[in-house]
Parts: C-alpha cells; structure tokens; sequence
C-alpha cells in the first residue's frame, strides 16, 4: 500500500475525529527495530527502513488517542543482502504476497506516569492478532517549524509462528520470539 493511500484510508475512516490533532511519524527521527535469537546464544538485530503512520488526538491525552502503523517488509534490512533476501522469500515473510505489515491501536491504557499499554491488531502476512506493547511518552517540544513533535518508545514480544513465520519451526537456529523496539517521533500536520 502506497503511503498516500494509506493516510487517505485513515483519514477518510476517521472523519469523525477531524477536529483532533492529526500526527504524522517522522521517518528521519524515527526506527522499527527487531532483535531474534540466533542459535540460542546471541542476538540477530535488524530494522524496517519505509513505513508510516499517525497519532489521531492528543499525544498529552493518549488514552483517547488512535495509533495506526504500516511497514513496507521488503524494506527489512539486517545488513546482510543474502540474509535479507531469505528473510524476503516464502520461508519467512513472502514480500511479494504480503507487502505490508500494519497495526491499529484498539485501546491505550495510563499505567503510571508516562507509561502506557497501547493494545490493538497487528497484521503480519494473513494473521492478524491482539498485541500489547508497552509505551513510554518521552515528552512533546516544539519543533523549529512551529509545529508539535512528540516521542514515544515502544516495546513487544511476539512469537514469530503465531504469524505463520515458521522456517526453523523448532526455534533451535533462530528464536521463536522476536523483541520488538520503535523509537518515534511524530510531528503534527
């Protein structure tokens, strides 16, 4: 899905939501991170570089705030071609059928200070299921441009088989759970 489609849906969907602030994440100061254990005694890291999404409401007020998230998965890059490519391929995501990942906020609940759960869907090939992830608000500045740029930290488990990435389905060379790191910063329009 081209990002202008994607902000087109969101906001066509939400319509209703037009008089709250709109923000857009900000791909140069922002990173969609994974970590997965290799062999069970070390870590594999790696990063999505193109995806997009928004913060319909209030940053300061989240718990009334809608998240949505898209992520192109051909744009995975651990830094090895050969690897990115097999992790392109049938045996992990099947870029070619299943182009984008996404995920959309249901609820985010305050649990202390600057923490959150923000619960919602995410999306990976055909499967779609309930996450968590665990939020913390970094704060909200000013940007030089006048606008509202705001930042948030990310975290989640997932098991990588719930999604049907099942190559080394033993998890003996590669983990069965992937560790989940975003570092945002979304600006408002």
């Amino acid at each position: 899905m081209k990002r202008g489609a994607f902000f087109l849906i969101i906001f066509t969907a939400c319509f209703g939501l037009m008089a709250q602030s709109n923000y857009k994440v900000d791909p140069a100061h922002a990173s969609v991170n994974f970590k997965v254990k290799h062999n069970g005694i070390t870590f594999v890291q790696g990063r999505f570089d193109k995806f997009d999404g928004a913060i319909i409401g209030s940053p300061q007020q989240l718990e009334s705030a809608r998240v949505f998230f898209n992520i192109e998965a051909e744009s995975i890059n651990t830094g090895i071609a050969m690897r990115d490519d097999h992790l392109r391929s049938a045996d992990f995501f099947e870029v070619k059928r299943f182009p984008t990942m996404s995920f959309e906020s249901t609820n985010v609940e305050k649990v202390e200070d600057d923490k959150y759960k923000l619960h919602g869907k995410l999306q990976i090939k055909d499967v779609t299921k309930d996450v968590t992830f665990d939020v913390v608000y970094g704060g909200t500045v000013k940007g030089k441009d006048g606008s509202e740029v705001t930042g948030f930290i990310a975290t989640n488990k997932i098991d990588r088989l719930d999604y049907k990435i099942a190559f080394d389905p033993e998890g003996t060379g590669i983990g069965k759970d992937v560790f989940i790191t975003l570092f945002l910063e979304f600006k408002n329009n």
